[in-house]
């Protein structure tokens, strides 16, 4: 096995500009793991607060920024049935992703879509992970129901009005430009909205009849937590995943009492492996068979070169894209 490989480092936390393409020690799969060649690597928020100092890694975990990677396994732990080597998996990594070879534990990795390319695949598990952990397995969203997506076109809403859709569930999304909101109602959404919009909260009880949506899937907290709260209806769910409006907010919790609301929550990257395996798991079982057939697909909004990690975190800063980033690793060793 190669004992060094290219990986993305940097010394201090800042701008995208502290990162840079290094050589360095290669990893080794210990009980339960797998050592994964990357072929690509997707690009998520988490990323951006690690590289800013805003998101430390846990314990253990690789300083290396990446949490899903596509590729081919070239070395298991003994203890390991499945994958083999040579299997070619997406996984989702405790970190070190923008390398050329990650660990991973072996209960995190998922056979790649018989109907995707290796990049597409790529961009799969942080969201995947993420949005069935938190939308089905948390909050119990259910066909029938109306769910609410703050922020409906980057990985993770895209990826919930797909799946949401897809198990017949109706959408209402925001997002903060005309054409962001079109790319929402191109992947399913039924009606989207400005989040900026003073009549937000009129617009959608008018759009649910006055009931207000079942779920709501938050990546704004601040102030708009206090909105979504007036928009849920009775008995409602509330699932905040990000917090890129702020994470404090005055809550009205005499609405939350009144209206019997549940509010959830989590952060995927420092749950124990048992429970993203549990995760993995319910993916493969109910989700991988619409991504073999092709009925789901993420729309990839770029695949760069990993020596472009740079640009690539700049585009993300800016919020210019919709769907996924991802890195390559073809032809870096």
């Amino acid at each position: 096995m190669t004992s060094f490989h290219t990986q993305v480092v940097f010394d201090a936390p800042g701008s995208p500009e502290v990162m840079k393409l290094v050589q360095g020690p290669a990893p080794s799969p210990q009980v339960g793991e797998v050592l994964i060649r990357v072929a690509a690597a997707g690009v998520n928020g988490p990323d951006l607060a690690q590289r800013k100092g805003a998101y430390p890694p846990p314990p253990g975990a690789s300083p290396i920024l990446g949490l899903e990677v596509s590729g081919e396994v070239v070395e298991v732990a003994p203890d390991v049935s499945w994958p083999r080597i040579g299997d070619k998996v997406c996984a989702l990594v405790p970190g070190g992703g923008y390398a050329g070879l990650v660990v991973t534990p072996a209960l995190h990795c998922l056979p790649i879509p018989l109907t995707m390319s290796l990049e597409e695949a790529a961009g799969l598990p942080e969201t995947f992970f993420t949005v069935w952990g938190n939308l089905f397995m948390r909050a119990g969203l259910k066909a029938g129901e109306t769910l609410l997506i703050q922020g409906g076109s980057g990985g993770i809403g895209s990826t919930a009005i797909l799946l949401a859709r897809a198990f017949g569930a109706r959408v209402l999304v925001t997002s903060g430009s005309a054409e962001k909101r079109e790319y929402c109602v191109s992947l399913g959404a039924d009606m989207a909205f400005d989040y900026r919009d003073e009549a937000l909260v009129d617009r959608v009880l008018a759009a649910t009849d006055g009931r207000g949506v079942d779920v709501v899937l938050d990546m704004a907290g601040g102030a708009m937590v206090n909105n979504n709260l007036k928009m849920l209806a009775n008995d409602g769910r509330m699932v905040s995943v990000a917090m890129q409006a702020g994470p404090r907010a005055e809550v009205d919790v005499f609405r939350i009492m009144s209206k019997r609301i549940l509010w959830t929550g989590s952060t995927l990257r420092p749950q124990s492996i048992e429970a993203k395996a549990a995760i993995a798991k319910e993916l493969r079982e109910k989700v991988w068979p619409l991504l073999d057939s092709g009925q789901c697909r993420i729309p990839l909004f770029g695949v760069y070169r990993l020596d472009e990690v740079v640009k690539v975190h700049s585009i993300m800063e800016a919020k210019s894209h919709h769907g996924k980033l991802v890195l390559s690793l073809d032809g870096i060793a």
